[in-house]
C-alpha cells in the first residue's frame, strides 16, 4: 500500500515546494522506490488553461490532455514518470464536480457543505488512480498556510492522516528563515509562527524544510526544533543552489530523504544511486563550450511562461556538453527596420520561435524566420513558430501574396486556420468519430508519421513518433503543394495524412518547425532528440562566426 507525503508551505510563496517535491521523489527513486507526485491548487480556475502566462507561467500538458500547473513539469523532468490528468486538481475543479452532482440530485436533498462534501472530494482525488506497485504518493498543496483558499485542502489532509494512519503519512512544511541585515542574523520566528498556524489547523509536521540564503547554524536548527516540536535532524536547511539539477544532491546531503524514511519507520532503505544526477551536474558545471540561442517570443517578460522550453534547451546543452545562453527577444520589437532585426539576431548561434496565442508579435516572429532562412542560421519553430515558418515560406518562397493566419483576423490566403475552415465534411466527421473535434483545441499526445529520407527521421531514429500538442489552429493542407514547391518539405504528418506535424528545409543547415511541444518530454538525463540536435547545430554555427 502506498504511503502519503504531504507538502505545505508557509510565511511566503515561491519557496520552491515543487522543486523540493520533485527532488524528494528523485531521491526516493534513487533508493529503488516507485513514486507518484500530485499537485493540489487552491485557485478557483478549473485548470490553468485559460490563465495568462504572466499570471501563472506556462501551462504544462500531459499525454492524456490535461492542462496543468508548471510544477508537474518539474515532477516529470526529475523522475521520468509521465504525469496524468489525475495528478493535478484545483478548487475550481473540485467545486465544479460537487455542483454538477448537486444539480443531478446525487446528494438526495442533503445540505452540501465544505465538510464533508468538499473535503471528501479532495480525499477521493488524492486516493484515486494509484498504481498498485507505487510506494509513495507525494502531494504538494499550492499556496501558503493561512490563506483562506487552502483551508479545505489542509482540512482534507488532516482527515486523511487520521483515516490512513499516522504511520503511513508524513507532513513536510516549507518555510522561510530570512536574514535581517541590520541585525546580522537569520530569524527563526517566521518559521515558528507558520508551524503554529499549521498545528492550529490540526497538522503537526514531522519535517521542516527551511529556505535560507546562507548556512543555518546548528543553534538555530535546535531552536526551531524545540519550538516547533520536531527532531533537530528533521530541520532541513534549503540553501540557494547553483542549478535546479543540483537540488536533489543538496537535499540528500542535508538529510531530507533519510528523515522522510525515518518518519515512516524505514531505517534499512538502500543507499541512493545518484550516478545519473552526478553525470548531469558534471556536464552542467564543466561545459566544453557555449552557444547563444535567441528566443523570439511574446511572453519574454516572465521566463516561467517558457519554463519547459528553457529546461529543454539546457538539456540540449547537456547532451552536447556545452553551456546554453538564452537571449530573450521580444517579438513585438521585431516589427521595425530590417537592419535592427539583423543587429539583434546576428550574434545568435541559433534562433527559436516558441508557441503562443494571438496576433501580437506575429510579424516579428515571421521576420525572425526570414532572417534565419536567408542567413542559414539554425532555426527551430515550435507550435505557432512552425506556423510562422509556413507563412514566411508562403510569402517569400512560394509567392503566395497575403498569406497569413485566420487566428489573426481575415486574410486573403489563410495558410493557417481552424480545420473547420478547410477540411471536408467527410474529413470532419471522421475526426469527430476519432475524438478530434475539429476546431476545438488539440491537447495531449498525438502520433505523427515521418518521411523516410527526412532530417527528423534521422534525428528520432523512428518512423512514428508521439508528441504532446496544445493548439487550436493548423497549417492548411491545401497549401502543401505550393509550399513544397517553395522548398518547405512536410516531413511529418498525422497518420491520416490530413494535418502537417513537421516541416523542414533540406537546403538549410538546420531548419525545422513542429506543430507539437517537444520541450514537454525532455529530461536532464534524457534530452529530447530535437533539442539535442538543435544545440548541436548551434555548436557548428558558433564555429563559423
Amino acid at each position: 500500500m502506498a504511503r502519503f507525503i504531504f507538502i505545505t508551505g508557509g510565511v511566503v510563496s515561491s519557496l520552491g515546494k515543487g522543486l523540493m517535491a520533485a527532488s524528494l521523489a528523485a531521491l526516493l527513486q534513487a533508493r529503488g522506490y516507485k513514486v507518484r507526485l500530485r499537485k493540489l491548487d487552491p485557485y478557483l480556475n478549473v485548470d490553468p488553461g485559460t490563465m495568462s502566462p504572466y499570471q501563472h507561467g506556462e501551462v504544462y500538458v500531459t499525454d492524456d490532455g490535461a492542462e496543468t500547473d508548471l510544477d508537474l513539469g518539474h515532477y516529470e523532468r526529475f523522475t521520468g514518470v509521465p504525469a496524468r490528468q489525475s495528478d493535478n486538481v484545483t478548487s475550481g475543479r473540485i467545486y465544479q464536480g460537487i455542483i454538477q452532482r448537486e444539480r443531478r440530485g446525487d446528494y438526495l436533498g442533503a445540505t452540501v457543505q465544505v465538510i464533508p462534501h468538499v473535503t471528501n472530494a479532495i480525499k477521493d482525488f488524492i486516493r484515486a488512480d494509484i498504481d498498485p506497485e507505487c510506494d509513495f504518493i507525494i502531494c504538494e498543496i499550492g499556496g501558503t498556510v493561512g490563506d483562506i483558499e487552502s483551508l479545505p485542502f489542509i482540512e482534507a489532509i488532516r482527515q486523511l492522516r487520521n483515516e490512513v494512519g499516522r504511520g503511513d503519512t508524513v507532513s513536510i512544511h516549507t518555510t522561510l528563515v530570512p536574514y535581517i541585515a541590520a541585525a546580522g542574523e537569520l530569524k527563526t520566528k517566521p518559521t515558528q509562527h507558520s508551524v503554529r498556524e499549521l498545528t492550529s489547523l490540526g497538522i503537526q509536521p514531522e519535517i521542516l524544510v527551511t529556505r535560507c540564503d546562507r548556512p543555518l547554524p546548528d543553534s538555530d536548527r535546535a531552536k526551531i526544533a524545540l519550538f516547533c516540536n520536531v527532531r533537530t535532524e528533521a530541520v532541513i536547511p534549503a540553501l540557494d543552489a547553483a542549478s535546479i539539477y543540483a537540488v536533489p544532491a543538496q537535499y540528500h546531503e542535508a538529510g531530507l530523504d533519510s528523515e522522510v524514511l525515518h518518519a515512516f519507520g524505514i531505517d534499512d532503505a538502500p543507499t541512493p544511486d545518484l550516478a545519473r544526477w552526478d553525470d548531469v551536474l558534471d556536464r552542467l558545471l564543466n561545459p566544453e563550450g557555449e552557444v547563444t540561442i535567441g528566443v523570439v517570443g511574446k511572453y519574454v517578460g516572465l521566463q516561467d511562461a517558457y519554463k519547459s522550453l528553457t529546461e529543454a534547451l539546457v538539456h540540449g546543452g547537456l547532451a552536447n556538453r556545452v553551456k546554453v545562453n538564452i537571449k530573450w527577444l521580444d517579438a513585438e520589437l521585431f516589427s521595425s527596420a530590417e537592419s535592427e532585426i539583423a543587429a539583434a539576431l546576428e550574434p545568435m548561434h541559433a534562433i527559436l520561435v516558441p508557441g503562443g496565442f494571438g496576433e501580437r508579435g506575429s510579424e516579428g516572429k515571421i521576420a525572425s524566420v526570414h532572417f534565419a532562412r536567408e542567413r542559414k542560421v539554425p532555426f527551430f519553430g515550435i507550435c505557432l513558430g512552425m506556423q510562422m515558418a509556413c507563412i514566411e515560406g508562403a510569402r517569400n518562397t512560394a509567392g503566395i501574396e497575403g498569406a497569413g493566419s485566420s487566428e489573426f483576423g481575415e486574410c486573403h490566403e489563410p495558410v493557417v486556420g481552424l480545420i473547420t475552415e478547410w477540411m471536408s465534411a467527410e474529413g470532419l466527421q471522421k475526426r469527430e468519430a476519432s475524438g478530434d473535434l475539429g476546431g476545438t483545441m488539440r491537447l495531449g499526445a498525438y502520433e505523427a508519421k515521418l518521411a523516410g529520407n527526412s532530417v527528423v527521421r534521422s534525428i528520432y531514429g523512428s518512423d512514428t513518433i508521439s508528441e504532446r500538442h496544445r493548439h487550436r489552429y493548423e497549417v492548411n493542407i491545401h497549401y502543401k503543394e505550393a509550399l513544397e514547391q517553395g522548398g518547405l518539405v512536410f516531413s511529418g504528418m498525422s497518420p491520416d495524412g490530413e494535418l502537417p506535424e513537421i516541416v523542414e528545409r533540406p537546403d538549410h543547415p538546420w531548419f525545422i518547425g513542429v506543430q507539437f511541444h517537444p520541450e514537454l518530454k525532455s529530461k536532464p538525463f534524457d534530452p529530447h532528440p530535437l533539442f539535442a540536435s538543435f544545440i548541436q547545430a548551434a555548436v557548428k554555427q558558433s564555429r563559423l562566426v
